[in-house]
């Protein structure tokens, strides 16, 4: 059988069973009800010549290992990948930040922020798959409730530079009562260095004159999560 043989037998998705189309699945039974590669086909919109949006999210997803991978891959990876253009690798990445920013604005209505575990998960999705450090702040009110979340430095791959005064200002700015301080190790690699300690010896001495507590420190690995506060390191 020739590729013009097997094309001419493919059955647009249009034409498949309504229980088995994901869109349809997904307004018939809820998203939780479709895999990994029929959320990424309804991205999609569409297949490629001879491939169903399903074949086509099935064949990405195994060639870069994960929809984890998938979906934090830059744009240089795509380049050779048919089917996903800019379009459509604009779609993706829009999805994913949509997804962040509604975690973001869930911890901002959410319960306070009383220890480690309930911000373990926010920061994960925030920072984990970044290739590069990136230092951020978590401001709280007095009932440690979520005001802003905010990247103040990006550095390179092993390290990013933290300014005392620019983490003051933008703790005036907010108003806040407290702080948790948070940053990612791209090795994926959680202890903490003599430089994190440092710093977070000195910001939270800092703060401390102005009447704000740091509650803890996080450094964000593949996977998980180091607390300083934990550790007794704070």
């Amino acid at each position: 059988m020739n590729e013009r043989e097997v094309t001419s037998r493919i059955v647009p998705i249009r034409d498949w069973p309504r229980a088995e189309r994901p869109r349809e699945k997904l307004l018939d039974r809820g998203p939780q009800a479709l895999s990994d590669a029929e959320l990424l086909a309804v991205l999609l919109g569409s297949g490629t010549k001879g491939r169903s949006a399903v074949e086509v999210a099935r064949r990405h997803i195994a060639a870069f290992g994960s929809l984890r991978e998938l979906l934090t891959a830059d744009r240089p990876k795509w380049t050779d990948k048919k089917g996903v253009g800019p379009a459509r690798y604009a779609t993706l990445q829009a999805a994913l930040e949509l997804a962040r920013r509604h975690l973001r604005e869930t911890m901002r209505i959410g319960p306070a922020l009383a220890g480690p575990d309930a911000t373990r998960n926010f920061l994960l999705a925030q920072l984990r798959d970044r290739p590069y450090e990136v230092f951020c702040c978590l401001y709280l009110d007095n009932r440690h409730r979520l005001i802003a979340f905010e990247e103040l430095f990006r550095g390179t791959i092993d390290g990013a530079n933290v300014h005392t005064r620019e983490v003051l200002r933008q703790t005036l700015l907010h108003n806040a009562s407290a702080l948790i301080l948070a940053h990612n190790h791209p090795s994926g690699i959680m202890e903490p260095s003599p430089a994190d300690e440092f710093i977070t010896r000195r910001l939270k001495d800092a703060l401390a004159l102005m009447d704000v507590r740091v509650l803890d420190h996080f450094i964000v690995g593949d996977g998980s999560c180091f607390s300083f506060s934990e550790h007794g390191l704070l």
